[in-house]
């Protein structure tokens, strides 16, 4: 039993979710997704801003059968701080089937990059919703950012549509690949022709080595139902315009959700709502991101 009490009213994740009736193809990836603890073993990082219920490998292992998948992006959260050691651990115990986004500072050694690498660390994440994280100086982001590039590493950034037009210059400086969290989580309630996800799209649009994670819309719809549809114009927009750079994933075991528990079968039906062909779903969830995470796997 860990010695971390997961904050009161937290919303477990599913305990029983359906087969989708949608059979992803062969190779598909989850491309966003988390480990949490246990924390009697990985313990949660000090500075948190949240404790969440523990969420181990064991269980993503078998959420990802259960789905019909067949490999992980695991991504880690803010609640083990730059402490990489449950993402390692899960890599190192997925027999190549698995690769990592870590957290990492600013003195970090090349060492200690080289470390994370041969588990499997393929980027590092930048997260900049303030009510997750103490803001983060740019200077420091830029030298992590400068240290990873000879890897071959992406970046991931996870920020919210409000906040990008102050961080879109610095955005577009990052020296790598870089891959959004979520949309950039757009409010649906706007019009996905309206100016703020317009600049989203100019974001993709002028910086070629950015990607898109059409992910979450758990979190970010508005409906009292499950079938998420004020968020398919935004995805399915983000789909059909760059198709060669979108990813998805399940945000397993989906931290902070306040509204319903997730059903991560309705979340792989989600899929041919905004890839609507075969074509757009294996790049969606086998091309693209085998090309991101598994470039040595990928026939040339």
């Amino acid at each position: 039993m860990s010695d971390f009490q997961m904050d009161y009213g937290w919303r477990v994740y599913h305990p029983n979710p359906r087969k989708p009736t949608f059979r992803a193809p062969p190779g598909a990836v989850d491309a966003h997704c988390h480990v949490f603890g246990p924390g009697d073993k990985f313990p949660y990082a000090p500075q948190r801003k949240y404790t969440p219920c523990d969420g181990p490998k064991e269980k993503l292992w078998m959420l990802r059968d259960h789905l019909g998948l067949s490999r992980n992006v695991i991504v880690q959260a803010t609640c083990h701080g730059a402490d990489n050691r449950a993402l390692v651990d899960a890599l190192l115990d997925s027999n190549g089937m698995a690769r990592g986004v870590a957290t990492v500072t600013r003195d970090i050694s090349d060492e200690q990059l080289q470390e994370l690498h041969a588990a499997g660390v393929r980027g590092v994440r930048f997260n900049f919703v303030k009510r997750l994280v103490d803001k983060l100086p740019f200077d420091s982001l830029e030298e992590i950012s400068r240290k990873i590039a000879p890897l071959g590493w992406h970046i991931v950034i996870y920020f919210e549509a409000s906040e990008l037009p102050e961080l879109y210059d610095f955005f577009a400086s990052l020296p790598t690949d870089v891959v959004v969290d979520h949309m950039g989580r757009p409010d649906v309630s706007k019009p996905v022709d309206g100016e703020e996800f317009a600049l989203f799209l100019k974001l993709l649009g002028e910086n070629p080595n950015f990607w898109c994670k059409v992910s979450c819309p758990e979190r970010l719809s508005l409906l009292e139902n499950v079938g998420y549809g004020d968020v398919i114009p935004f995805a399915r927009t983000v789909v059909e315009r760059f198709p060669d750079r979108v990813l998805w994933g399940t945000d397993w075991p989906h931290p902070n959700m306040t509204s319903h528990t997730p059903d991560e079968g309705d979340l792989v039906d989600f899929i041919p709502h905004i890839a609507v062909t075969q074509e757009l779903q294996q790049k969606l969830l086998v091309d693209n991101p085998m090309r991101l995470y598994w470039p040595e796997e990928v026939e040339q």
